[in-house]
């Protein structure tokens, strides 16, 4: 069975779209940029995905999804076969203020029987959609294209 995943990719229009994106914490992703940043999301089970979506948000960048309204953009495939479910919302007003990432534990070197703790995100940043698609993994990147799609059939 493959995992499923779900995610909220938050936009705003100041004047131009922008979205906000996380850049994967932890030694692997350190030095890399391109391909190294996601949807603030997480694995879920037994809950619904916008509710695991708000869940992992939280656990990620250590704030409350904003409460407003959520759409579905859509359920995209990674080429392990993991899906990801991505849900839309205005971020307009949704401040940065506050961040604490959560973190996980690896051990690191590999094999050296020490573990120590990484930021599971180590920073966020509002980017274009041009630069989300470039920055982000490979699997995530149709979400841009869903959101742009959403909001031009809502006239945005």
């Amino acid at each position: 069975m493959s995992k499923h995943s779900a995610g909220i990719l938050l936009y705003r229009l100041r004047p131009a779209l922008e979205v906000l994106i996380a850049h994967m914490g932890g030694p692997y992703w350190a030095s890399k940029d391109a391909g190294a940043w996601s949807i603030p999301k997480g694995e879920f089970d037994d809950e619904s995905a916008l509710d695991a979506a708000r869940r992992e948000f939280r656990e990620e960048l250590g704030l409350d999804a904003p409460d407003v309204a959520y759409a579905e953009l859509g359920t995209w495939a990674y080429s392990s076969g993991k899906r990801v479910t991505v849900f839309v919302a205005d971020g307009a007003e949704f401040s940065l203020d506050g961040l604490a990432f959560g973190e996980f534990d690896l051990e690191w070197p590999p094999r050296s029987g020490r573990t120590h703790s990484f930021p599971e995100v180590d920073r966020v940043e509002w980017v274009t959609p041009d630069a989300a698609r470039e920055r982000l993994v490979k699997g995530q990147r149709p979400a841009i294209d869903a959101l742009e799609a959403h909001l031009a059939s809502a006239g945005a």
